[in-house]
């Protein structure tokens, strides 16, 4: 499996649990209360870690559930190719719904990072979800699993969906650039993960197939390493309390992916 940087190994890491509960940005002195092993500061924590990256910290005090994540039975479907037509409309149709917030939030990246050097790759990056491969890729991928353009347009959107963009949205108009990173880093790096995990060959089916090329490769690894790194650049300089801010916001976005592949399971 592949977890942290992505290294293979066999066997799930070491989890730091925090039982399935959310804490909210607002009660910082409730997420002080929490358990020490699950709370353990980045300072004391880098200490002795084999891999002392914040972005690690992150993810680490996210366990169990980016695991559960990254190893999810209907992100091994995708994978296998063998999702029901359904079950991956109805997915497909729901992460749809997520470009326009996410678009937003690439956004916010861009007017709030620190340097022009950083504004640049969300620029481009920005552009291609906006305009290239993967918007394309919703349409052809949904008109051939049978969706209509009001599937697209207008559909309910599940609870976890709307929760997700709820959250997508707080981070854009908190103009933080770390909050802003950690949710986009989960929305990507969680899914290099699973994507990671694919054998060859891959799927003949091409939406099966090229959703995983859109989430695996040398460009993708690339923009995930992009934003773990700007997360490991800031995040040892700020608070306490700001580092816990941005575990936050990691965290519920862990939730929530967790959540959106539950949905798409049918749990």
């Amino acid at each position: 499996m592949i977890v942290g940087d992505g290294v293979r190994f066999s066997g799930a890491p070491a989890a730091v649990g925090i039982g399935g509960l959310a804490f909210t940005l607002i009660d910082v002195p409730q997420i002080a209360r929490r358990s020490p092993v699950d709370l353990v500061p980045y300072d004391e924590w880098r200490a002795s870690a084999v891999n002392p990256a914040f972005s690690e910290w992150l993810r680490s005090l996210s366990e169990p559930e980016w695991t559960a994540v990254v190893t999810h039975p209907f992100a091994a479907s995708i994978t296998r190719g063998d999702v029901a037509d359904d079950d991956m409309r109805r997915y497909l149709v729901q992460d749809f719904q997520f470009v326009d917030s996410f678009t937003a939030l690439l956004g916010a990246a861009v007017a709030s990072a620190d340097s022009f050097e950083s504004r640049v790759p969300f620029g481009r990056f920005l552009g291609e979800t906006a305009t290239t491969e993967e918007k394309t890729y919703f349409h052809r991928a949904l008109a051939a699993l049978g969706a209509t353009p009001e599937d697209l347009a207008s559909p309910p959107l599940e609870p976890v969906t709307a929760d997700f963009r709820a959250l997508m949205d707080e981070a854009r108009t908190s103009l933080d650039y770390p909050l802003v990173l950690a949710v986009l880093s989960v929305a990507e790096w969680s899914y290099l993960g699973w994507a990671s995990l694919a054998e060859e060959p891959l799927p003949g089916n091409f939406v099966h197939r090229e959703w995983i090329d859109l989430h695996e490769g040398p460009a993708f690894r690339a923009w995930v390493g992009f934003l773990r790194g700007e997360l490991d650049r800031l995040g040892p300089e700020l608070t306490a309390e700001g580092q816990l801010r941005v575990l936050d916001f990691f965290r519920r976005a862990v939730q929530l992916e967790l959540r959106f592949f539950d949905m798409a399971a049918g749990a």
